[in-house]
């Protein structure tokens, strides 16, 4: 037999706890494994709706006295649900409240029965008798009593995904882990689960063994966990050990391989983490004997550095949604580490820019690193358009390399951005550019031989074009001239800005320049007049000493 739904509301108003408790246990009881509570009904409908009809007209009066019912019993269940949530606002025996809570945990699983359930007063409610207040600091010790017990944690995830989301919407949270060494509890926690051993110093004691899915989702949530701790509080100088701690378990994720599993979503927290962090602290990724090296370059360990670089292609190659999310971390990570440490500058160079070779292809139109790197220079995205030329730049060592490896064209944005349009530095731009290395640009023999017919602008050898002029007569081309003359006017008029390069290599509006010239040109006519005026009205012989 079906509990009465309305019985049960009638003894919620009057307060009988006892038989709040009697009637909503038999209902749980019925309904513990119902997740739909007009099922019946919608297969009728369904069915009626498929049939083929007869006598439509007797069918009206049927299908409308059905089609009743489910309303009915989904406003019963509403009007059940906001008794309850109005019940367990006030002082309940815990057997009362606990029955209630399940009874309200059965009608969430319909969602047409949600609506007195997801309003602010009732998610409130549901919040303080959760204990939300609580949870980061049950959380928290939790997470600290596994790691003092030594034993590798299990069953951790979700515990580890409401950590995350706690960090992610509320700030007050993240500046409280942060004071409470947050930092160096995720970190412990992270070596914990990934079963890591310390040789000496910062040196981890390397396995080529592949971990679980399981670790590898607990992995991915201390991660994104870490990166909300650390990402934008202040670093105190003290804390320079822990931070290249952190850096030797970055590179060592870095490395890790999963049993069966993509391991793309695990890469992208590891670089924003490392991206992060100070640039003192990169050295660690290189800091590591380099006979335990699968690449390596003047004689410095480039696993690291070739893991990101494959990471960076692969993200390249998968173009999509979230671009700047996926890729300007792992851009910006390279960016700086090139600048701080020469090897990895010229191990990248190598792979990204090597000596050019086919110059007949436009650097845009190329399928290579170099290729994909220049096209996201013209990007809509202003962010991933900056990171990317900001990569190449870094790589030409802040020179005149730029423009050849990528054009003028596709380098005018970073140019004009840097005041480098006039081809002269500005004093305080480019910081780390004296400390560049003097090594030579190493042209192809190929190169040489076209270099003085690339067109800077597009970056290749253009196709020879006949010239326009050829056999026009000077009247001709005088009537080109003027149909030229007014087109760039039309152009000019309030549709196309024209610019020029100021001094300090910056663009700025041409007409600025030509008002100024012309302002200071008349000043000096101005002044010429005043001298002659003066001049004319002195005595000769003044006016013969004045001039000698």
């Amino acid at each position: 037999m079906a509990p009465d739904v309305e019985k049960i509301i009638q003894s919620i108003s009057l307060g009988d706890q006892d038989a709040v408790q009697l009637l909503l246990d038999s209902y749980n009881t019925q309904y513990a494994e119902c997740f739909f509570f007009n099922t019946e009904a919608q297969e009728r409908k369904k069915f009626r709706k498929n049939k083929i009809r007869d006598c439509a007209s007797n069918s009206d009066s049927d299908i409308d006295s059905d089609d009743k019912r489910p309303n009915l019993l989904l406003r019963e269940l509403q009007d059940l649900a906001a008794a309850l949530l109005c019940f367990v606002g006030g002082q309940l025996q815990p057997a009362v409240l606990r029955a209630c809570l399940h009874t309200l945990r059965i009608l969430s699983r319909d969602r047409r029965a949600l609506g007195p359930m997801v309003t602010d007063s009732s998610l409130l409610t549901l919040t303080h008798l959760g204990g939300i207040n609580l949870l980061l600091q049950g959380l928290w010790e939790s997470l600290k009593q596994g790691i003092w017990s030594g034993a590798p944690p299990t069953g951790q995830f979700y515990k580890l995904r409401l950590l995350f989301l706690l960090t992610a919407l509320r700030p007050e949270l993240r500046l409280q882990l942060q004071q409470e060494r947050g930092v160096f509890v995720l970190t412990s926690a992270l070596e914990q689960c990934l079963v890591l051993r310390w040789a000496d110093g910062n040196q981890l004691i390397t396995d080529s063994t592949s971990v679980s899915k399981e670790v590898s989702q607990d992995v991915i949530e201390i991660l994104k966990t870490i990166f909300n701790v650390a990402h934008r509080f202040y670093r105190q100088q003290e804390e320079a050990t822990l931070y290249r701690r952190l850096a030797a378990v970055l590179r060592h994720c870095l490395l890790l391989s999963c049993d069966g599993a993509d391991t793309m979503e695990e890469l992208q927290h590891t670089v924003n983490i490392l991206s992060a962090l100070p640039l003192t602290c990169l050295d660690v990724m290189l800091a590591v004997p380099v006979g335990q090296a699968s690449h390596q370059y003047e004689g410095v360990n480039m696993d690291c550095v070739h893991a990101l670089l494959l990471f960076m292609d692969r993200r390249l190659n998968r173009q999509g949604q979230k671009l700047k999310e996926k890729l300007t971390p792992v851009l910006s990570l390279l960016t700086e580490s090139s600048r701080v440490h020469r090897e990895t500058r010229h191990y990248l160079r190598q792979k990204i820019l090597p000596p050019l070779k086919d110059v007949a292809v436009r650097p845009e139109q190329d399928s290579t690193l170099r290729g994909q790197l220049v096209r996201l220079m013209t990007h809509v995205d202003t962010d991933v358009k900056d990171c990317a030329a900001e990569l190449l730049f870094v790589l030409c060592k802040e020179n005149s390399r730029f423009v050849k490896y990528t054009g003028y064209g596709n380098a005018a944005g970073l140019l004009a951005a840097r005041g480098l349009l006039n081809g002269r530095r500005n004093s305080g731009d480019g910081q780390f550019a004296s400390h560049y290395s003097s090594d030579s640009d190493s042209d192809t023999e190929e190169y040489r031989q076209v270099r003085s017919k690339i067109n800077l602008v597009t970056g290749r050898v253009e196709a020879e074009q006949p010239n326009p002029m050829e056999g026009m007569t000077e009247e001709e081309k005088e009537e080109e001239a003027c149909r030229l003359i007014c087109m760039i006017n039309r152009l000019s008029d309030q549709i196309i800005q024209p610019m020029g390069v100021t001094r300090d290599g910056r663009l700025a509006p041409l007409w600025g320049q030509m008002r100024s010239c012309t302002e200071e040109k008349e000043e000096e006519e101005d002044e010429y007049e005043e001298e002659e005026q003066g001049l004319s009205s002195m005595p000769q012989g003044l006016k013969d000493k004045t001039m000698k």
